[in-house]
């Protein structure tokens, strides 16, 4: 079955739920630029930043329910230069591990990319690490592979990888 969709809002539970998930993702490797051990009070001011930015309409912050349960997040961001009304960002995919393979990140992939076209929006880009990262789930559902950054970050737990660029076009553009 898949999992209920719905935009978060900044309640503490919210925030509670979001950070444990951060920091399980950081903990297992997830190249989301945290380093590990990453503390509950940095992953909570994270997730209290990103929630403001999407209480200004700056960004969409999804996430995945399991019944009750927030098993999945990714942000969609909106908010761009002036010269780049036209596309938006997909950021911070992160599913449960107890919840990986089940579709959770596709479907809020799906989710985020509907929600792009309503504001208007014909082009999606993101980025994933080259090691451990999710280009097999972004590559299909239609992303396009632009080229590989090279030690572009440091791992959580340490050592270089690369960052993989991608793009989608998900309207004619204007």
């Amino acid at each position: 079955m898949l999992p209920r969709i719905a935009a978060l809002s900044d309640t503490p539970a919210i925030r509670a739920a979001l950070s444990a998930m951060l920091i399980e993702t950081v903990a297992h490797g997830g190249s989301v630029s945290f380093m590990h051990p990453l503390s509950s009070g940095d992953a909570d001011a994270f997730w209290q930043d990103s929630l403001a930015a999407a209480e200004r309409g700056e960004r969409i912050v999804l996430g995945a329910f399991d019944g009750q349960d927030l098993i999945g997040t990714v942000t969609l961001q909106l908010k761009l230069p002036p010269n780049q009304p036209h596309r938006a960002e997909i950021a911070k995919m992160m599913t449960r591990v107890s919840h990986r393979k089940r579709g959770v990140a596709r479907a809020l992939l799906d989710a985020a990319e509907a929600l792009a076209r309503g504001h208007g929006r014909t082009m999606l880009v993101l980025d994933t690490a080259e090691d451990g990262g999710a280009s097999s789930l972004y590559e299909g559902v239609g992303f396009q592979l632009s080229g590989i950054i090279p030690d572009y970050a440091v791992k959580p737990h340490g050592g270089l990888t690369g960052t993989m660029i991608y793009w989608k076009r998900i309207g004619e553009a204007a």
